[in-house]
């Protein structure tokens, strides 16, 4: 059987609106066409991948912001935006690895809950080949990657007519003093952490682009496509 192939949109380092642009048009691009055996030959979506170019919280659908917290997090200088995945309050920026796969469920033989299974999984297997023993998924509402009480990798999701969209932040050598300002994901107790701090070498988003690759083609058993090749 072939396998799935996805446009590889590399987006470097982009503020994050610009994410929210590209994955909106590739959701444009897929939803009007829904998926039938004739399709077999054409891409089942896109993997968009960047670094935000600057501070930004968002909140999911279950909210996770008040008006006077929003407000208090544009005053120190960070963006807030609400998106309408799944999850409450985290953050993203400088340092981190967004990941979000804009794909067609019924390509791949995936339920959403599978999906996000699949997203842990290579957020897992990265960890692993970045010499980082340990990482796990936890069950609901521990959505994640985690190293004990310690989130390393977030993940939110949305899916609308099998069409999936938003993803994974993996904390490669972000900040974390800006996690200081919420709760993220709204769980009461548990810290966060990065590749950076647990490795103890500064580790940088460049850096674990090619074995997050590596392990997302070897999970989701696909092909990549450059976004440089032809359509």
């Amino acid at each position: 059987m072939q396998q799935p192939a996805l446009r590889l949109v590399r987006l470097g380092r982009v503020p994050y609106a610009e994410l929210l642009g590209q994955q909106d048009r590739w959701l444009r691009r897929l939803q009007p066409e829904p998926c039938t055996e004739g399709r077999s030959g054409i891409e089942a979506g896109a993997l968009l991948l960047c670094e935000p170019a600057g501070p930004v919280y968002t909140t999911g659908l279950r909210g996770g912001l008040t008006p006077e917290e929003t407000a208090r997090l544009w005053a120190l200088g960070a963006e807030v935006r609400v998106t309408g995945r799944g999850g409450l309050a985290t953050f993203h920026g400088p340092g981190q690895l967004l990941c979000h796969p804009v794909l067609d469920l019924r390509r791949f033989g995936l339920r959403l809950r599978m999906h996000v299974a699949a997203l842990e999984a290579c957020a897992v297997r990265l960890c692993e080949l970045q010499g980082l023993q340990g990482a796990r998924a936890r069950p609901p509402p521990y959505t994640g990657v985690w190293l004990d009480e310690r989130k390393i990798c977030a993940i939110g999701v949305r899916c609308g007519r099998h069409i999936t969209s938003h993803g994974l932040a993996l904390n490669c050598s972000t900040d974390l003093t800006w996690f200081e300002h919420i709760v993220p994901c709204g769980l009461v107790g548990t810290g966060v952490t990065s590749l950076s701090k647990e490795l103890q070498r500064h580790i940088t988003v460049d850096e674990v682009m090619p074995p997050f690759l590596v392990a997302f083609k070897e999970i989701y058993k696909c092909t990549l496509i450059s976004e440089d090749s032809p359509s």
